[in-house]
């Protein structure tokens, strides 16, 4: 059975002989350039596309352009990108950290003056997914901020120092767990300056996102553990509907020594409902036992019930020769994807449904429904990937990131609600599939999941 949420191996392979980098590159950048939002989601799917690519060959500059396109295209969208910054982040550092020196007492690391007048203002600070985030009203450039640090031998105490070339309308000091001062105040009249004071060391790296200074701080105190934001509890009065993929006479995919997926899919949905239910969430499922259940009916039920959200959970899987190289977890949302090659395989998935409306009357069903929830069901698929991967990554090495994608799933179709389709790994990795059956990896996967959803409703 060709699987709807196909290897992420052979679909790329394919689509690299089909065009080049350079030709979505160049696709891409006109996409991002427009004002139409279909447009700049297309061009955000190019460089997710490119970015997959990067990683399979192994390609530093591809994965360079394409996490810079990522960011860029997700910024317009408003897309919570700060994972694929972080990483472009470190792919182009713009700090590094000064040891301190025993001898003299803060002794400041020469830097060239900037001579510029103050043409920005300050418009908030903020802290946003354990980031300070400063924004100015217009974009800010790298060479408006000087950085640098400072120490104390005798005090023995730290400083971090950001002067910024901009106006602030009054002084401010923040508070974050782990850092005993931050400050921010006009310096001078065309600099502000921002102050961040610690008795032990602080890993301080910053990026620049059009108007906004992004800074992440990470103390290094042996007695204080970042430990990971648990989102705090905000409206739980939602709905949730939660389908485990297949049943009955439809077994999924059969993987590693014999694993079924409807089986391994539904032990991980309860597990999710009764994390939800026990948060406060009111949680439904569509199927509760092992009980076929047609991809129509899946989303009419979650209608019936006006759910909030609407989560499918499905496990991935590839032929024998390519079993023991593809491996990852991937979350998808609904949308009329232009990639030839997911067309045929998502018309294969779901031929068993509306099978008596050609192509073209597919096509215009698929661009009329959820036009309005396409946003929100991107923004939920990555908030629980991030979920997933942050959770799983504490206890288990080699977790690997399939990334968010979008495809003309029929599952997802109809859904009058953000929805999207979760592949929990594959079952046909032999590594990846005795993870999948086993009770505590599912319980932890569920518990990022539901993180993955408490953030989501926390930041829309």
């Amino acid at each position: 059975m060709l699987r709807s949420f196909f290897l992420l191996f052979s679909l790329f392979t394919l689509s690299v002989h089909a065009t080049s980098d350079a030709d979505i590159l160049k696709r891409a950048s006109g996409f991002v350039k427009s004002h139409d939002k279909s447009k700049q989601f297309r061009a955000y799917n190019d460089y997710k596309n490119l970015y997959l690519r990067a990683l399979m060959r192994d390609d530093k500059n591809l994965r360079k352009k394409s996490l810079q396109g990522i960011v860029k295209s997700g910024h317009l969208l408003h897309i919570d990108i700060s994972q694929y910054a972080d990483e472009l982040q470190s792919l182009t550092p713009v700090s590094h950290y000064n040891k301190p020196k025993s001898k003299s007492s803060f002794k400041k690391k020469k830097n060239k003056k900037i001579q510029l007048k103050a043409s920005h203002k300050l418009k908030s600070i903020h802290w946003y997914d354990g980031r300070l985030v400063l924004k100015f009203d217009k974009k800010l450039r790298k060479n408006q901020v000087n950085y640098f640090t400072l120490y104390d031998s005798k005090a023995k105490r730290y400083r971090y120092v950001f002067d910024i070339n901009a106006m602030l309308s009054s002084a401010q000091t923040l508070r974050k767990q782990g850092i005993n001062k931050i400050k921010i105040a006009q310096f001078n009249p065309t600099t502000l300056r921002l102050v961040i004071e610690n008795r032990s060391k602080v890993r301080v790296r910053f990026r620049f996102e059009l108007s906004k200074l992004i800074i992440n701080l990470q103390p290094t105190n042996k007695h204080y553990a970042l430990q990971p934001t648990q989102p705090t509890r905000v409206d739980r009065n939602k709905i949730i509907v939660i389908d485990a993929g297949h049943g009955g006479k439809d077994p999924g995919a059969t993987g590693y020594r014999g694993y079924r997926e409807k089986i391994v899919v539904f032990q991980i949905a309860t597990k999710l409902r009764n994390i939800l239910k026990a948060r406060g969430y009111r949680v439904y499922m569509t199927r509760s036992r092992d009980k076929f259940k047609k991809l129509r009916w899946r989303t009419k039920f979650a209608n019936r019930k006006k759910a909030d959200l609407f989560i499918s959970i499905h496990a991935n899987a590839v032929g024998r020769k390519s079993a023991s190289k593809v491996q990852g977890i991937e979350c998808y949302f609904l949308s009329p994807t232009r990639s030839s090659r997911a067309k045929r395989v998502a018309a294969k998935e779901n031929s068993s449904d509306l099978s008596n409306v050609g192509y073209f009357g597919k096509e215009t069903f698929l661009n009329t429904l959820n036009s309005h929830n396409i946003i929100a069901s991107n923004k939920l698929a990555i908030d629980l990937q991030r979920g997933m991967l942050a959770s799983l990554r504490k206890k288990y090495k080699g977790v690997k990131d399939a990334g968010v994608r979008e495809g003309p799933f029929w599952v997802l179709v109809g859904a009058q609600m953000p929805s999207v389709l979760i592949e929990v790994g594959f079952i046909t990795h032999p590594k990846e599939a005795r993870r999948l059956v086993d009770k505590r990896y599912q319980q932890t996967m569920a518990e990022g999941m539901a993180n993955g959803v408490e953030r989501y409703f926390i930041n829309n």
